[in-house]
C-alpha cells in the first residue's frame, strides 16, 4: 500500500497528465479515467463505508453500556462479600 503522501503525489501526477492541454480526449473520458484512478487508490486503503461505521458505533455504545452495568454489578457483589473493606 502506498503511503498517503505517495498516493496523493501519484494522484496529482496522473491528474496533471489527464488534464494537460496536450490531451485531445473529451471531458467524459477524462472524468472516467480520473474516477477509475480514485477508485483504484481508495480500494488500496483500509476504508469502511459510513453505514458500517455507524453500525459499529451502535454496537460499541451497546457494549459500553453492558460493560458499565457489569462493572457496577461486580462492585455491588464485592461490597456484599467484603463489607468491612468497603467501609
Amino acid at each position: 500500500m502506498l503511503a498517503p503522501k505517495a498516493f496523493l503525489d501519484a494522484l496529482s501526477d496522473q491528474a496533471s497528465r489527464l488534464f494537460s492541454n496536450d490531451s485531445a480526449q473529451p471531458r467524459g473520458e477524462l472524468e472516467n479515467q480520473f474516477r477509475a484512478l480514485l477508485q483504484s487508490g481508495f480500494s488500496k486503503l483500509d476504508l469502511v463505508s459510513r453505514e458500517e461505521f455507524d453500525s459499529q458505533m451502535v454496537v460499541l455504545a451497546r457494549t459500553r453500556a453492558r460493560l458499565e452495568a457489569l462493572e457496577a454489578k461486580v462492585e455491588e457483589l464485592e461490597a456484599r462479600l467484603n463489607p468491612i473493606a468497603s467501609e
